[in-house]
């Protein structure tokens, strides 16, 4: 495997999370808020700050809410606005993915926005998992010219989804890049690159941090119930470090 010429994006939500994924050896960042939610939109001032704190490629993520990937004519109006600021902040590209009610990958809207990015990259992430037919849409894809599709091979893990991930890459055929993402950890990213034959690959290489609040009013939560108040997810040097070794060997 060639260590140097492979790309490990890294799933980030925080300044701190950049900055460990730099240190690691990543070469681009997604950036989002919320990724309990599998992530949305980071502010304004998340990206600004992420751009003064790591020298990374930044893809910033473009969705208005949690939940499935059919939007409303509000939501798909923020998601141009969104891309827009994005645009104006000099980032390297956006992550964005809309479906039809049916299953299938929004045409219309999805070159819309493709247009609105232009001359950003896109990456069509993972709402692709919830297509009834993934080669039908890797081929419209294809035709609107989207320049990534970050999946897990239709799988709750890209290793379980890997054989379709396979069958996607040799479809592709250079035409547009199989990201796979979903579970990628140091003990299995060698062994979906090899099946795969995929040249990057998406994880958040995370773990979890605990608060530094000593006082602790225990009887009421924030979050959604079950929600952790007390800790949070950051990426950890180490574990991208460990992925980037494992692809070396």
């Amino acid at each position: 495997m060639h260590n140097d010429k492979f790309t490990l994006e890294v799933c980030i939500d925080s300044v701190e999370s950049a900055i460990a994924a730099q240190k690691g050896g990543a070469q681009r960042v997604e950036l989002c808020d919320n990724l309990i939610e599998g992530g949305t939109t980071p502010s304004l001032g998340m990206i600004q700050q992420v751009q003064a704190a790591c020298d990374l490629d930044i893809m910033v993520m473009i969705r208005p809410r949690g939940g499935d990937f059919l939007y409303s004519d509000h939501e798909y109006e923020v998601m141009k606005r969104n891309i827009l600021a994005a645009k104006g902040l000099g980032v390297k590209g956006v992550v964005f993915g809309l479906l039809t009610p049916d299953g299938a990958i929004d045409e219309e809207r999805t070159a819309e926005l493709l247009h609105l990015a232009r001359p950003m990259e896109v990456t069509f992430h993972r709402a692709f998992d919830m297509v009834q037919d993934p080669l039908e849409a890797l081929d419209l894809l294809i035709e609107l010219g989207v320049d990534r599709l970050l999946t897990s091979g239709q799988e709750a893990t890209a290793f379980e989804g890997r054989a379709l991930i396979q069958q996607l890459h040799e479809r592709a055929n250079g035409r547009i890049s199989i990201m796979p993402g979903a579970g990628i950890r140091p003990h299995n990213i060698a062994q979906i690159v090899a099946e795969t034959g995929v040249n990057e690959c998406h994880g958040s290489g995370s773990s979890s941090i605990p608060s530094a609040m000593r006082y602790r009013n225990q009887r009421i939560s924030m979050g959604a119930p079950g929600m952790p108040e007390y800790e949070r997810k950051v990426t950890d040097e180490n574990i991208i470090r460990e992925m980037r070794e494992r692809l070396s060997v």
